[in-house]
């Protein structure tokens, strides 16, 4: 009886270790199992990358320029080299850019350019200063390297505006009419009133005017329009070698005269023209005809000091003098 037990206890429990042994076999499996699902996974993980990379590689990333206005902080225009033909045709590609930045500084018929002329500051009655608006340059040369520059990894470019604010100094405003450095005198007819009006107007537009060192001086952005509308009358005027009526004439005998001052200064002429006909009063080649949006008299005060454009209309008789402070006298003449 205790040998037969014995035996039934000996049974169960070889039975017990291989239910055992059975459960762990098992256990092996399934981690061999998930050893090959991780396995596979990580090749489709990494089929996926190179896939990825490949279309990276066959796609390069877009290029683009952001052409941005410094003072509003506002991309004015957004270029694709590529699309233009950066890499292809650089030549192309940079001629294209620089007719671009070309009009965006000077302007179009229907639209301002960077490019401002300066209105030059002047001084009123009571001798105080009217401000003016300073010059505004937009460097072409300079903007064309930065687009170049860039086209090659993209980002944003600012516009390089050089603003050149009046030469001189706000203690130079009282002495400016200390002395003259230069004058000269024309005569006109007293018994023209039209032409005699424009002649007043004009001159009245130049006086005052202070030109400061570097400055540059344009007489029609200075005088302003010489239309009905402020003031001008018709008189005779010179279009293509023919004395004619129209508003205004009369306007570059001012002109004129302001150029047979200024020219016994150091400065530069950027502008000046001769009229179509001859003139009686200044003497032959020594005119400068204006016409508000066409023809201009314009230099650049290159004489080393600061001056004022003093105008005196009496009756038949126009005279421009420049004055200056006694301590820049010597500067001035000196240029003479």
């Amino acid at each position: 009886m205790y040998v037969k037990r014995k035996w039934i206890i000996s049974f169960i429990l070889i039975g017990s270790l291989l239910g055992l042994a059975g459960c762990s076999e098992k256990t092996t499996k399934e981690k061999a199992m998930e050893k090959k699902i991780a396995e596979l996974e990580k090749k489709i993980d990494q089929g996926k990358k190179a896939k990825k990379a490949k279309q990276t590689k066959e796609e390069p990333k877009l290029i683009m320029v952001n052409v941005v206005d410094p003072t509003s902080k506002k991309v004015i225009k957004t270029i694709n080299p590529k699309e233009m033909g950066f890499g292809t045709d650089d030549n192309k590609y940079k001629q294209d850019i620089e007719a671009w930045v070309k009009e965006i500084a000077r302007g179009t018929e229907t639209t301002p350019g960077y490019d401002q002329r300066n209105v030059p500051d002047r001084i009123d009655a009571n001798g105080q200063v009217i401000k003016g608006s300073p010059r505004v340059v937009l460097e072409e040369a300079e903007l064309v390297n930065r687009i170049m520059e860039a086209s090659t990894k993209g980002g944003n470019v600012e516009l390089p505006l050089t603003v050149q604010a009046s030469g001189y100094r706000p203690e130079d405003v009282p002495l400016l009419g200390e002395v003259v450095v230069a004058s000269y005198t024309t005569s006109f007819n007293p018994s023209v009133t039209g032409r005699n009006r424009n002649i007043e107007l004009s001159a009245a537009a130049i006086n005052n005017v202070i030109v400061g060192t570097d400055d540059y001086f344009s007489f029609n952005t200075t005088v302003g329009p010489s239309d009905e509308a402020h003031g001008y009358q018709p008189a005779q005027e010179a279009v293509d070698g023919v004395l004619v009526m129209g508003i205004g004439g009369g306007i570059c005998q001012t002109s004129s005269t302001l150029f047979n001052a200024v020219d016994q200064l150091g400065v530069s002429y950027v502008e000046r023209h001769h009229h179509s006909v001859t003139v009686g009063y200044v003497p032959a080649g020594r005119d400068a005809t204006v016409s508000y949006g066409g023809v201009d008299f314009r230099f650049q005060n290159t004489a080393g000091a600061p001056f004022l454009i003093k105008t005196i209309y009496g009756n038949g008789t126009l005279t421009v003098e420049i004055r200056t402070s006694a301590q820049y006298e010597g500067v001035l003449k000196k240029a003479v």
